[in-house]
């Protein structure tokens, strides 16, 4: 045989090769496409996550379609548990009453990570740049930060005070410029810590009255609410000017000199604005207070049908869902902004602990704990669209907070 058949035979065998080993990649990538095909597509602007507290669960689902998509357990004690969301939507990070910080992913539907970082937390938040998770602690007291990505300790702040005390942090909230704003109950301070330097955040205090109890902070990121349980009234903290310190607004909001018995004290997270003014529930009271937000003067009350919990505004601003405190927890009020009254009275389930609108605000989800469901009502019409089972829900996220201040 020549050389120049054998160079010819060897030509051939090389582009056979080449021609299998493109057909290879063509197969190779075709079979990855029908593996991708076979995976639903899924974005993150309109998913829930719903706490089962009695069970350390939680459920996530679609706004869009009302249907559950996963369930996730492991979680620990959820019998006060929040949850905040990444920037992107993609994680929801829990904060459980055993000190468990758990990051979710939503789009996988897992538990990625969990830590125990105290003995007793009590919610948290996430900064501005979605890059810290900030935890507050009842014991020992005090913030915890920790990198969003990996859960990494990265800083505390201790919530001392007097001689060597420890105090109950409650109410924080994120602000902008990296910062954290929240209430001291025991040492009656309003703090403001700058996370710009993790690993070396800067405290500010502010007096704030007897036992603040709670906190929130306005959509605007102006304003840091801190209710007192120990006396009447709110401190407010401008965060524009907090060189001016806090001052006392709403000196009768309270229970008052009658001091009336109180069965669940309302959340501040639940307050509102819409349409320039705050919705507030009395404490103690069958009312919903109204607040100038321009002058945070008192300008109306509205009675409802027990003591609210949360008074929670549809996002156009033209109603305002109420619900209440033990024995009316199967009662939610609606009221009409324009009118300022109660518009329709609801009895939607057994145990009422939580509300939450979808982004536009044509949908309300309620949490029937008592009757382990997930109620889901038209905010036009009142009517029910839907329900989901769950193991005694509680409160319920949705992915659409990642785009909120204070939330």
């Amino acid at each position: 045989m020549d050389r120049r058949t054998i160079d010819a035979r060897f030509s051939k065998v090389n582009l056979n090769m080449t021609h299998f080993i493109h057909r290879l990649v063509v197969v190779l990538a075709c079979c990855s496409l029908m593996a991708c095909a076979s995976i639903t597509p899924r974005g993150t602007g309109d998913l829930a996550l719903i706490i089962e507290r009695a069970s350390g669960h939680v459920t996530l689902a679609s706004t869009s379609t009302g249907q559950p998509y996963a369930r996730i357990g492991g979680l620990g004690d959820l019998s006060h548990a929040s949850a905040v969301y990444s920037r992107d939507g993609r994680y929801a990070y829990v904060f459980g009453r055993d000190g468990g910080l758990n990051k979710i992913d939503m789009l996988a539907g897992k538990l990625v990570h969990r830590v125990i970082q105290s003995g007793n937390a009590i919610g948290g938040s996430i900064s501005q740049d979605g890059r810290l998770v900030v935890v507050q602690n009842y014991k020992p007291g005090g913030i915890k930060a920790f990198d969003a990505e990996t859960l990494e300790l990265l800083s505390e702040v201790p919530a001392t005070y007097g001689e060597g005390q420890f105090s109950k942090v409650v109410g924080l909230a994120d602000a902008p410029g990296n910062k954290f704003a929240y209430a001291l109950f025991e040492a009656g301070e309003i703090r403001v810590s700058d996370f710009s330097n993790p690993r070396q955040p800067v405290t500010t205090h502010y007096p704030a009255g007897n036992q603040p109890y709670d906190g929130l902070i306005t959509p605007d990121g102006r304003h840091y609410l801190a209710g007192l349980f120990g006396e009447d009234g709110v401190a407010l903290l401008d965060l524009w000017q907090p060189e001016k310190g806090s001052r006392k607004i709403l000196e009768n909001y309270g229970r008052g000199e009658e001091k009336l018995p109180v069965f669940k004290m309302p959340h501040l997270r639940g307050w509102s604005v819409a349409q320039g003014k705050a919705y507030l529930p009395a404490i103690g009271r069958h009312e919903v207070l109204v607040v100038d937000v321009a002058t945070w003067k008192e300008v109306g009350r509205i009675p409802v049908r027990g003591q609210p919990v949360f008074v929670m505004a549809r996002p156009d601003g033209r109603q305002i869902w109420v619900n209440f405190a033990f024995p009316d927890y199967g009662k939610v009020d609606v009221i009409d902004t324009l009118s300022g009254q109660v518009a329709h009275r609801i009895e939607p389930g057994k145990g009422i602990l939580h509300m939450e609108f979808t982004p536009r605000g044509e949908q309300v989800w309620l949490s029937a704990r008592d009757d382990h469901k997930i109620l889901i009502y038209n905010t036009e019409t009142l009517a029910p669209i839907g329900k989901i089972e769950a193991d005694a829900p509680s409160g319920i996220f949705f992915s659409s907070r990642a785009h909120r201040i204070g939330f």
